[in-house]
């Protein structure tokens, strides 16, 4: 779940003018999938000579000449080939130039002003607002293998007393103490809820990520699965907290890693995963792929041939057991006898990069039914009926049947009628509605959570 991002490249720009006055700084705000992303294009004349760049203030990014633009019967037209971006818009009386921003075939309506935008506040109701009614801890602790140290915040119900707690973990991809993304602060409404309700939380930035030290990139699973270890090594040594009642609480590929920790860690005496995935990586991966292109309306045959052309590809990573340099080489020789010259080289790169990181290589290989096998203690296994990127029925099956077989009998299994990945209550369980939805987690979702934990701490 990462955030959405233009990419902007930096190229030679001319611009043609007739008429009106175009000259002069145009400021715009690009809505994209719950995030918002302002622009600014720079026009300027100087000897006849109109020329124009681009900024990119909320990516840090100034004076990106343009490829083209032409201004001409009140219409503005601006191209950026190599990003695949273009600008139509027309000048209207009011001097708001009404219009469109297209990038990589995506259509996002955009108009420009040479007033300064500020970006709108996110109506986020369920975001708690400080002073906050219980007591509040920045804290960090050491990764002492790793080197590194991890910054967190631990929230207690009150200042004094001993306390039952929980450690947060939170999905794939960097993310801090609140999971954040698209506007929205999971874990904080999460540790919000459960402290004024009795439970001590912990909850930390990953590795590289917001005040805690070290690399993110080229971490795996298991690495942040370390990671948790030492949190729960830190809430031992803490007078306030419970140490025979601590669990876990994993979200999506933390719901993957909550189950690696309880498979062999005693201290651990319950899990709660909220969306932790049961299937294999690749067959994970092929499945969201899968619900996700369906749900956009991709034509059904171009939604197979991707399954055959991507399941190929992670059949060679889960074959092909050797150095990463070695498995870009096969994958790239692959890609291009199925795709030939339609995947640009830049493109195949990109995707080929990815695909042998050694995060996806790791989570490709990586079986959670192994791990899972293993737990004993008590497990709440939740997800939404509408999740395409960890998909209920599917997941929620296999976890079922595997306690079933291994006689844990301390485990519920329950799916949430119309709750999406995040959780949220929604129309359709798309990614583009995460950041439309004001609500971060459905209150039935947080209820559930508490209401079972309370059964093991009491």
């Amino acid at each position: 779940m990462k955030k959405i991002t233009l990419i902007l490249f930096t190229i030679l720009t001319t611009l043609s003018m007739h008429g009106q006055d175009i000259t002069g700084h145009w400021n715009g705000r690009l809505k994209v999938q719950g995030t918002q992303l302002r622009l600014v294009f720079n026009i300027t004349k100087i000897d006849n000579v109109v020329s124009a760049t681009m900024d990119s203030p909320d990516q840090g990014v100034k004076g990106i000449p343009t490829t083209t633009t032409g201004f001409e019967n009140a219409t503005l037209k601006i191209t950026i080939a190599n990003a695949k971006i273009t600008y139509e818009g027309t000048l209207g009386k009011d001097s708001i130039i009404v219009g469109t921003f297209k990038q990589g075939g995506q259509s996002f309506p955009m108009n420009l002003s040479k007033e300064i935008i500020a970006k709108e506040k996110l109506v986020r109701p369920q975001e708690p607002i400080k002073p906050y009614s219980y007591y509040t801890e920045d804290i960090t602790f050491e990764n002492k293998k790793a080197g590194i140290h991890l910054a967190g915040t631990l929230t207690l119900p009150k200042k004094d007393g001993v306390f039952p707690a929980v450690i947060l973990i939170s999905g794939s991809g960097p993310q801090n103490r609140d999971e954040e993304l698209l506007g929205h602060k999971p874990f904080l409404v999460l540790s919000d809820f459960l402290t004024k309700n009795g439970i001590a939380v912990l909850r930390f930035d990953d590795r590289g990520t917001g005040k805690s030290t070290g690399y993110f990139k080229g971490a795996t699973t298991f690495d942040f699965a370390k990671d948790v270890e030492y949190a729960i090594e830190y809430l031992q040594k803490r007078k306030e907290i419970n140490k025979n009642k601590i669990g876990l609480i994993g979200h999506s590929e933390g719901g993957i890693i909550a189950p690696i920790i309880a498979s062999e860690n005693e201290n651990i005496d319950f899990i709660v995963l909220m969306a932790g995935a049961a299937l294999r990586g690749d067959k994970l991966l092929l499945l969201q792929k899968y619900k996700i292109e369906t749900q956009m309306g991709i034509h059904k045959q171009l939604v197979e041939n991707n399954q055959q052309i991507f399941a190929g590809a992670y059949e060679i990573i889960l074959n092909q057991r050797i150095e990463n340099e070695l498995v870009s080489d096969t994958l790239s020789k692959y890609f291009t006898s199925k795709y030939g010259t339609a995947l640009p080289d830049k493109q195949k790169t990109a995707l080929i990069n990815q695909l042998s990181s050694p995060w996806m290589l790791n989570f490709i290989r990586l079986d959670p039914i192994v791990y899972l096998s293993k737990v004993n203690c008590p497990v709440l296994a939740i997800n939404g009926s509408m999740d395409l990127q960890v998909p209920s029925k599917e997941n929620l099956e296999i976890i079922e049947d595997n306690f079933r077989k291994n006689k844990n009998t301390s485990v519920k299994v329950k799916e949430l009628k119309n709750l999406n990945h995040l959780f949220q209550e929604c129309k359709t369980g798309s990614i583009s509605e995460y950041g439309q939805i004001e609500q971060t987690i459905a209150p039935i979702a947080l209820k559930e959570i508490l209401n079972w934990i309370n059964l093991q701490v009491k």
